[in-house]
């Protein structure tokens, strides 16, 4: 089915096995591959490169935001935690400038998250104690009647 190799592809195919001829990949004389790849865009990195040094990280507030999760204002806490995150996640693609931003609106929410907190806590406390408060300042008395031959009855009075 195909056609026998001619004798000059014979001879390169056995000088290769051998070792005597140079890899099919080989350059031909006088090519420069440093000076081809200087100008390529592969390799061309300093655009990417930071123009001064490395600018420190902006606070994203997490562990403010994880906090304040503890509070009752389960919408909102969670608004803060997920903005902390993404002012981390921007730090790490670059972006410093949203991270800041970011940032800030991690940290609004969460003591917004904390505000509200100790609101609906504070409220909790005093309908609870005001409502407890009240049954307990009144006054009851037991007392155990015992008509003949019948069982024991435990009449609750108010005064």
């Amino acid at each position: 089915p195909y056609p026998p190799p001619s004798p000059p592809a014979l001879r390169r195919c056995r000088a290769r096995l051998l070792g005597s001829a140079p890899p099919m990949s080989a350059l031909p004389p006088g090519a420069d591959i440093k000076r081809a790849l200087e100008n390529s865009p592969e390799t061309n990195i300093e655009d990417e490169l930071p123009d001064g040094p490395p600018q420190p990280r902006p606070k994203s507030y997490l562990l403010l935001s994880i906090l304040a999760c503890f509070c009752p204002a389960y919408p909102v806490n969670i608004v803060a935690f997920v903005f902390a995150v993404m002012a981390l996640n921007s730090y790490n693609q670059g972006d410093i400038e949203g991270s800041k931003r970011l940032g800030r609106n991690a940290l609004w929410v969460a003591v917004a998250s904390i505000i509200i907190g100790l609101v609906v806590i504070g409220i909790y406390c005093v309908v609870h104690f005001t409502t407890v408060s009240t049954v307990l300042l009144v006054p009851m008395h037991f007392s155990v009647h015992r008509p003949q031959n019948k069982k024991l009855k435990i009449i609750r009075t108010i005064h």
